[in-house]
This record gives C-alpha cells, structure tokens and sequence, in this order.
C-alpha cells in the first residue's frame, strides 16, 4: 500500500464567520491599549492592523476558540496568535485595580458594604502528583480557586491570584489580608457559611456571615429570618460572577495555571467594560 500526504484536488480551507457578542468599545479599548503599547516599545509594524488583532484576541476569550483555528483564518501562525493573546492579556491584567484601592474606592462612593466570595474554575486534570491539590473535593473536580469582591450592585471590583482548587475560602482571605483592608477602608462585607471563623470580633464584625444549625442548636425563627434576609442582600454576587463566567475561556482553562491569575484580571477589566459601556 503506497501512502501520500498530497491532498485531494478539490479540497480547500473552509472558513466560517461568527458573531462576537461584545460591544464596538471594547474592540476599540483594546485597540488603542495596543496601539500606545507598540508606540512604547517602539515597534512599527505588525502583520495585522490593532483593530484586527483586538477582535481575534476577544473571539479566543470570548467563544474559547482554538489558536489554530483562529491562526488559519487570518492567515498567520499559531504562535503568532498565541503571543497576541499573552500581549494583551498582560496589557489588561496591568488595569485591574489593586484591592486597596478598589475598597477606597467604594468608601469614597458613599457604599457601606462588598460582596465577598470564592469559585472554582475548572482546568483539564494533569498528570503527576503535583496536580492533587488542584482537585476541590467540594466540587469533585480539579480547578483553581480564587475570591472576588463585587460591589452592593453585583458589579466585580476586585479579584484575588488564582490558587489550587483545594484552597479554603478563609484561607484565601487570610493570605489576602481582605479583613485588614476592609477595615482600613472603613466597609463591611456580606459573606456566606465558607468564610465563618474569619472575624471573631463579636462586638463590631466587618465580615457578616449566616447562623448554621447543628445537631444541639435548631434555628430560632429570627435566625431564620436574619440568614434570608443576608441571602437576599448576597444574591448580587452570583451576577457578578455569572458576568465573568461568560467569558467561555473559563470553560475549561486549557493554559499554564501560573498564568491564570493575569488571565482572570484581565477578564474582570473586559467584564467592566461590557457592564459599564
């Protein structure tokens, strides 16, 4: 048997367009965020024009389109594609704001209160050992974990660096120091049971969270009606993430985990971008 790697005659690249659900600002925010950068670096050309490279970038965020296929469809190399990606990944992740300053913010609004809560994004399981602290035994499956704090209104202000998929939500905010910034910023926060033991302070708690029953100590009624009424005021949190889960890369992160947190910062900046526009 004679084996051949030409190609059938009729056949040719198939191309096919998709509808990039996403504003005309933000292509062209990314487009002008790329075009200062390449004055900074002094870099004159580039084989497609800012725009173009912003709505190729947005559509691998966005629908989590492969590189190659991506790479094929605007006649340029995968790698080519790929360090576009990483470019303005880092040029986003660069704008988000540093947890600070987005509590001083709020205060200097006039708020009184954040959201506070922890997630998992799913990543593809690796081999090894090293892996086995990326599985969430909550969830049941390997992801990386990390916090957001969002304002009264659902809208993300702040995300914490991604960590192993096994990392407790106090944890989390104990590394961060979010206790101490929110009280050096002078705001609450509304949490859920994950991050109960966080503020001991029984007289003046900056961290709210509900009452849990056990096997000695039903709830009262007031207990009951005080856990709603904190779930009602919680509820905004889930938009907000709901808001930077639409962003399909998160699917399933396929890219290095020590590169997720720049990857996650920049798509809190592209979220505030559509929900603010």
């Amino acid at each position: 048997m004679t084996k051949t790697k030409e190609h059938a005659e009729d056949t040719c690249p198939l191309v096919y367009q998709c509808r990039l659900t996403l504003s005309t600002h933000t292509v062209n925010h990314l487009a002008d965020l790329l075009r200062r950068h390449l004055k900074a670096i002094r870099s004159r050309w580039r084989i497609l024009p800012p725009g173009k490279i912003a709505v190729i970038v947005l559509a691998v965020l966005r629908h989590d389109q492969r590189l190659a296929d991506m790479a094929g469809g605007n006649h340029v190399s995968e790698s080519t594609v790929r360090r576009w990606r990483d470019e303005l990944i880092g040029l986003l992740a660069a704008q988000a704001p540093r947890l600070d300053r987005a509590l001083k913010k709020i205060a200097k609004q006039g708020g009184e209160v954040v959201l506070i809560d922890g997630t998992l994004i799913p990543t593809q399981r690796r081999t090894g050992k090293a892996d086995r602290r990326n599985y969430s035994g909550k969830h049941r499956r390997h992801g990386l974990h990390f916090l957001a704090l969002t304002d009264e209104r659902g809208r993300l202000i702040w995300i914490s660096a991604a960590r192993p998929g096994r990392t407790h939500d106090n944890t989390a905010a104990r590394h961060d120091r979010i206790l101490a910034h929110l009280r050096a910023a002078g705001l609450g926060a509304l949490a859920d049971l994950g991050f109960r033991g966080l503020d001991n302070d029984i007289l003046s708690p900056v961290v709210v969270t509900g009452y849990v029953a056990c096997r000695t100590h039903k709830l009262t009624p007031g207990e009951k009606e005080a856990n709603r009424v904190l779930a009602v005021g919680r509820a905004p949190v889930e938009h907000g993430f709901a808001h930077l889960k639409n962003w399909r890369i998160l699917t399933k992160l396929r890219t290095d985990p020590a590169r997720a947190t720049q990857l996650l910062r920049a798509l809190l900046v592209l979220t505030n971008l559509e929900i603010n526009r």
